[in-house]
């Protein structure tokens, strides 16, 4: 089979899977919660910030902050998680049993008799999460957007929020697909993806405790690339390491699979 002959077969599958839905449920309706709340929290305070020179717009107060609460964790009351904090468990799950459990149930080596190449499985299996990421993602944005008609968005940086928070579900999908190709149960491949998104995202915290700023060890933080794009700045450097951490862990997973196949 092609990869996108596998992509298709994984979405059936993933469409039927009660794990998806009802994680789609939950974190959709939590994300409705946190809206109205934002929402609630723009109307109250909106002339007060329109009448300061730089006071922050709908764009600041609700379309954003719906991707990740990077910004409202200092400024606005305690809220529900964004979609960036509802990833990391997301991910892991829906990514735990993309090739464990083909392992553990003894299937992993009927796709080798079939002749599939490990690139094409990995890559079929990462595309159809993908695919399921990026509706969770406009699910997400389609809140906001339905007040687009009677308010003021700033649509650069809510592209900018959005291209980052793609790439970092890319980047997750990528590192759960990994540590599915190296675990021998789901649970196992789950908690791996979980402890690992949790490490990159707060990586530089101790650095920064140890007063290291700007060093090596930020740079390999992924909160300090999303920090970036959900702030509306689009670098090329931010781009590029979501890209090479997908594109690393990709190549793992394949690697994995392909020894696992030579060894029958």
């Amino acid at each position: 089979m092609s990869v996108l002959a596998v992509t298709r077969l994984e979405l059936r599958r993933l469409f039927v899977r009660p794990l998806a839905w009802v994680l789609a449920a939950l974190t959709v309706a939590q994300l409705a919660g946190r809206f109205m709340l934002l929402v609630q929290i723009f109307t109250t305070h909106q002339i007060q910030w329109a009448a300061q020179p730089a006071g922050p717009g709908y764009t600041d107060i609700v379309g954003v902050p719906m991707l990740s609460s990077i910004l409202t964790s200092g400024a606005l009351p305690m809220l529900p998680f964004g979609l960036a904090e509802l990833a990391l468990v997301v991910v892991p799950l829906l990514t735990m049993s993309t090739i464990a459990s083909e392992r553990s149930h003894g299937t992993l080596p009927l796709w080798f008799a079939m002749g599939q190449s490990p690139f094409d499985m990995v890559m079929g299996k990462f595309l159809a999460l993908l695919v399921w990421l990026a509706i969770w993602l406009l699910l997400t944005l389609a809140m906001p957007l339905s007040l687009a008609h009677g308010m003021t968005l700033d649509w650069g940086k809510l592209a900018a929020a959005s291209l980052g928070l793609l790439l970092m579900l890319s980047a997750l999908c990528a590192i759960g697909i990994a540590c599915s190709a190296y675990a021998s149960h789901p649970a196992i491949a789950a908690a791996a993806s979980l402890m690992l998104g949790l490490a990159l995202v707060s990586l530089n915290v101790g650095a920064m405790m140890a007063g290291v700023d700007n060093g090596f060890v930020n740079w390999l933080a992924m909160s300090t690339h999303l920090d970036s794009l959900i702030r509306g700045l689009v670098s090329s450097t931010d781009v590029v390491w979501f890209l090479l951490v997908t594109v690393v862990a990709l190549i793992l997973a394949t690697q994995r699979l392909g020894a696992e196949r030579g060894r029958g």
